[in-house]
């Protein structure tokens, strides 16, 4: 599976959970996971699916284990550090080190994602008729 397709699926998934997340808290007027509702939404939906339109937009990565390593270690990340979020603010500040360990794991992904930014676009050909000017 794609980089891109994997972004997108599991960008459904988790806006499905943030949203469950939201109706629950409205539901019993307990808004103390607020905090894990927010970063599980723009973690979950809105950075994995970004993910996806970049790497869609450049084939090459996208095809790349490395892109799909990328999105699996962001996901992962972004599960354990909602959960813990949402166990700090219902008071258990054991889950403070998860927390922690979570945060590294998006922090790595999301510099894996930086390295794909950042490097040269060699996937991108350039049009075949980019050299030739039109004539007079």
């Amino acid at each position: 599976m794609r980089a891109s397709s994997l972004s997108f699926r599991l960008a459904v998934l988790f806006v499905i959970a943030g949203m469950a997340m939201g109706i629950g808290m409205a539901a019993t007027q307990n808004h103390a996971i607020m905090p894990a509702h927010a970063h599980l939404n723009l973690l979950g939906w809105v950075s994995l699916f970004l993910f996806g339109i970049y790497y869609e937009r450049r084939p090459t990565i996208d095809s790349s284990r490395l892109a799909t390593i990328q999105v699996v270690l962001w996901s992962l990340g972004t599960v354990v550090l909602t959960i813990a979020v949402a166990a700090i603010h219902l008071g258990y500040t054991a889950a403070d080190p998860v927390a922690a360990l979570a945060s590294l794991i998006v922090l790595a992904a999301m510099i894996l994602f930086a390295y794909f930014v950042f490097r040269p676009a060699r996937d991108l050909a350039p049009s075949p008729t980019a050299h030739l000017t039109p004539a007079e």
